[in-house]
């Protein structure tokens, strides 16, 4: 599972030109599932996420978590962070897990999310055709890869 995850002090996301969802100070979340993930990646993602200090103290310095902050998460599925771009122009999407098996992995990340941030988080729409907004904060854009874990 990959994440790319956004410090922002807003966000939203619009679908057939509605807002879903928006988000004052905290992360805007795209997240990528392959086939090979389960419910072991979405629970270290999800303790890694909250507790990055990537938020300024007092002294402006990166020391606070997304739950030191109070912050708000907006989390949007999507399949093309699995992209594979090592042979020709056209990206490969062989690595993306399926609906079948994204869909209940999502909507586990999102429970489980919420959960441990003990509010309800913004969301997109699996599959849908989104448009997201994003005011990056600093900016603070960082790549993670469950599978790198080690």
């Amino acid at each position: 599972m990959i994440v790319v995850i956004q410090r922002a002090s807003e966000a939203s996301v619009k679908i057939d030109g509605i807002v879903k969802a928006s988000i004052g100070q905290g992360l805007m979340i795209l997240v990528g599932i392959e086939e090979a993930d389960g419910e072991e990646d979405i629970s270290w993602l999800a303790k890694k996420i909250l507790n990055l200090r990537i938020f300024p103290d007092e002294n402006e310095v990166m020391n606070k978590s997304l739950l030191d902050v109070e912050g708000d998460i907006l989390l949007i599925s999507q399949f093309t962070l699995q992209a594979s771009t090592k042979k020709g122009n056209r990206p490969s999407y062989i690595k993306a897990a399926k609906p079948d098996i994204a869909i209940p992995l999502y909507e586990k990340m999102i429970l489980t999310l919420e959960a441990d941030l003990g509010k309800s988080i913004g969301t997109g729409e699996f599959g849908a055709d989104m448009k997201v907004s994003l005011v990056n904060d600093g900016p603070v854009t960082i790549l993670i890869d469950s599978k790198n874990r080690v």
